[in-house]
């Protein structure tokens, strides 16, 4: 672990109590707890892998001091293009000075988890479900994180008597019945760990479903074993929530455990984050849409960047989503069309947002534009 201000930089390695034998030396590049022991934490291990720009340079090393920490996996690592600063996987995991910007909106907690905390742990932006934090590690550090206030702040797995006021609020409120395990990443803990927390929410009468947050598969795709889907299919039903945002990540190993996770019966579905310079074209989007459904990743939402603080460079204006959707609509097969959200700040509830269909309206009859851009009445039956 390396200090990082008044943080650590770590990344989660499984406890070798819990699973003997996991975190002990050696193991080969394809071994999940392999790839987190090896892991780029610092700027000295980055550069000696990467030439940094000037920007990059500067941010790896407010990383090391004031930042949001930095780690990549050497699986991720390995979809980085040296040769090229605007490699989409590249901006997503280099930390760039320009996080140190602060731009009007900025917030250090866009969605308001913080002020909708209802038990430590425990976020209720909604009435029938709730966020639970389990973990503030992950595999890579996203420069886009949400939750950049928190994660990697050296705390590490949640316990489960921390977790017990949580579970106790859930009990009392029985209308919630949506669980979504985050942090943080979930899959990064070690799986007896995912295994009793899982079976706590479960002993809950009240929780129907439990989505599974993660970009494991994504940045640690040798993580989605069969021991640890052994240990997940019991508290079925689990629904994966997963983050592909370009095409590029979508790599043998990414497409592998994505079938893995369909094959063992977990719908698994995609959150992409649409992000400048990365994914912001129609043609980008509309090849991850296509390759996820190919591996039975439905895509779920295309969500407009969150607004925290440090990140306004990967930012885009609200009027591009719209704009990106009324491209693709038409485009791409109905099965592989996300909708496109806004997560609106302080916490009010997603918005989803779609370029205007309806072009005029009057009694009876109302005017539709098609994806071709042709005009069509609509008329409604006699009343």
């Amino acid at each position: 672990m390396n200090r990082v201000g008044n943080r650590l930089a770590v990344v989660p390695e499984p406890d070798p109590v819990e699973a003997p034998g996991v975190a002990k030396p050696g193991g080969s590049p394809g071994d999940w707890q392999w790839q987190l022991r090896h892991s780029i934490t610092d700027r000295a291990t980055l550069e000696s892998k990467l030439t940094l720009t000037e920007s990059e340079r500067a941010g790896a090393e407010r990383s090391e001091s004031a930042g949001f920490p930095l780690a990549i996996t050497p699986h991720y690592f390995s979809l980085v293009d040296p040769h090229d600063p605007g490699c989409p996987i590249r901006l997503q995991c280099v930390p760039v000075a320009a996080e140190a910007d602060r731009a009007p909106g900025d917030l250090v907690d866009p969605l308001g988890e913080e002020d909708h905390e209802v038990a430590p742990h425990l976020v209720q932006r909604y009435p029938d479900r709730v966020l639970l934090l389990a973990t503030d590690r992950c595999a890579v550090y996203c420069r886009f994180c949400t939750r950049s206030r928190m994660v990697g702040d050296g705390g590490g797995a949640v316990s489960l008597e921390a977790l017990a006021p949580a579970f106790a609020w859930l009990r009392a409120h029985p209308e919630v019945r949506d669980v979504i395990v985050s942090g943080g990443d979930p899959l990064a803990m070690a799986t007896p760990r995912i295994a009793r927390l899982l079976a706590a929410i479960r002993e809950i009468p009240s929780v129907e479903t439990i989505r599974l947050a993660t970009r494991v598969p994504v940045t640690l795709p040798m993580r989605i074993t069969d021991e640890l889907l052994a240990a997940l299919r019991p508290h079925h039903p689990i629904w994966v929530m997963t983050h592909f945002n370009h095409p590029k990540e979508l790599c043998e190993e990414a497409r592998a455990a994505c079938v893995r996770l369909a094959d063992a019966g977990f719908p698994v579905m995609n959150q992409t984050v649409l992000l400048r310079g990365i994914n912001d074209d129609a043609d980008t989007l509309a090849e991850l849409f296509r390759g996820l459904i190919r591996v039975r990743v439905r895509p779920y939402y295309l969500l407009q960047m969150d607004p925290v603080s440090g990140t306004s460079h990967l930012r885009t204006p609200l009027s591009r989503g719209v704009e990106l959707m009324g491209q693709l609509q038409g485009r791409v097969t109905g099965i592989a069309m996300p909708k496109f959200i806004c997560d609106t700040p302080g916490g009010k509830g997603k918005v989803p947002l779609a370029p205007a269909a309806i072009v005029a309206e009057r009694p009876g009859v109302t005017t539709l534009r098609t994806f071709r851009g042709e005009l069509v009445d609509y008329v409604d039956p006699p009343a």
